[in-house]
């Protein structure tokens, strides 16, 4: 089989005579492609009906402190940070993208109920120290160490949940870091917002440029870099079989969010100038976090890439067809050659997406990690690729 570019023909059209092998030397007969479950499907429009409802009413909490016209252009400005970071989460995610609902419900669980809970604390803590008749704890507390571990504590919650509701589309680091960025991602939107219109309250235009600035253009990427540690150990913890080894996993990953997030806010208190801090500590970390992403990226290639090259030993795909799907020039290729058939398009991209599940799946096989699930989700994709193969040879 050949691909220069043309259609992706198949070695087999119909499943070989030699399936990959499983744990224990047990064979099967691909039946369907892997659906989520029910449960999985009802816990997640359940889930996102009730976070669109709270966030409604965080956005009229805020309005009813700042008002409603604050509230509409400070959201706007918000909206600056927040395409920043949903780019950035689009770029680390478009090899193997993820469920769109599941990216919905990790964005809204920031937006809503990570500030709701944060917001929560923070009022049960002026409530205990009014009631107590004791001081309110210190502002550098609050800041540097309630603050981080509240907010790192609450975002991570909603990691932790598309870890176990999604577990199917929970593969590794990679996937972790999109998900807690993109919670992240709904945290620091709201939040900017509130400081937006703190400061127009406070100090007028002059004082929101400044915070714009401050929030929106110099530190974007703040929060995300946080919750990522809580979500890479998440990812790690993905390939790895047990509930408590995945708690223990979150907990680990939280450690370094939240003294990540502390140090970010301990700068308004042993900082000199403010810029100089940002220039030697925040930067050279943001700068590290960028090249530990791209190289988890590269990570997952090669992986994906060795995981089909299991099946292409077996007889299921050629090898040129796992160059097509596990590179970025195969990739190029397949696109250009689907966009001139009517139809293929769409056919292609399921027959990319399906392929890569197959190779998570087989990791999973081979880690010992639910396996039985992972061997009836294997049949399913392969039956799925092979009648997506058939489909685009015969628009070929």
């Amino acid at each position: 089989m050949t691909f220069q570019p043309g259609p992706p023909t198949p070695g087999h059209l119909q499943p070989p005579s030699s399936p990959v092998a499983q744990p224990g030397g047990r064979l099967w007969t691909p039946p369907h492609r892997p659906e989520p479950r029910t449960s999985t499907v009802v816990l997640t429009i359940v889930g996102l009906v009730l976070l669109a409802q709270l966030l409604f009413w965080v956005l009229a909490y805020i309005a009813s402190a700042i008002g409603l016209a604050s509230l509409i252009g400070c959201g706007i400005l918000a909206l600056v940070p927040l395409t920043i970071v949903l780019l950035a989460v689009r770029w680390i995610d478009r090899w193997d993208p993820e469920p769109v609902a599941a990216r919905w419900f990790a964005f809204l669980w920031g937006a809503a109920a990570a500030v709701s809970i944060a917001l929560l604390v923070d009022l049960g803590a002026q409530i205990v120290d009014a009631v107590s008749g004791t001081a309110p704890a210190s502002e550098f507390f609050s800041s540097v160490v309630r603050a981080p571990m509240v907010e790192e504590s609450a975002k991570g919650l909603g990691v932790l949940l598309i870890f176990f509701v999604a577990r199917r589309s929970f593969d590794g680091p990679v996937d972790g870091i999109v998900y807690a960025a993109t919670v992240a991602g709904g945290f620091a939107f709201i939040e900017n917002i509130t400081y937006f219109g703190s400061a127009l309250i406070d100090t007028g235009g002059s004082g929101l440029a400044a915070t714009f600035v401050l929030r929106g253009l110099l530190s974007p990427f703040a929060h995300v870099m946080f919750t990522s540690c809580t979500g890479f150990a998440l990812g790690l913890a993905a390939r790895r079989p047990g509930v408590l080894r995945a708690i223990t996993f979150f907990v680990c990953g939280l450690v370094p969010a939240i003294l990540l997030h502390g140090l970010w806010n301990s700068a308004a208190y042993i900082a000199a100038s403010f810029l100089g801090y940002y220039l030697v500590v925040q930067v050279p970390l943001f700068v590290i976090a960028i090249g530990f992403v791209v190289g988890l990226r590269r990570r997952e290639r090669t992986l994906a890439f060795q995981r089909l090259s299991d099946y292409a030993r077996a007889g299921w795909f050629g090898p040129d067809e796992v160059r097509m799907l596990a590179t970025s020039a195969g990739r190029r290729g397949a696109r250009a050659w689907a966009r001139g058939k009517p139809g293929a398009t769409a056919i292609m991209k399921r027959f990319v997406q399906d392929a890569m599940r197959l190779a998570w799946v087989r990791q999973r096989i081979i880690a010992g990690n639910r396996v039985e699930q992972a061997r009836a989700d294997e049949a399913a994709l392969l039956a799925s690729v092979t009648a997506e193969r058939a489909a685009l040879v015969a628009l070929g």
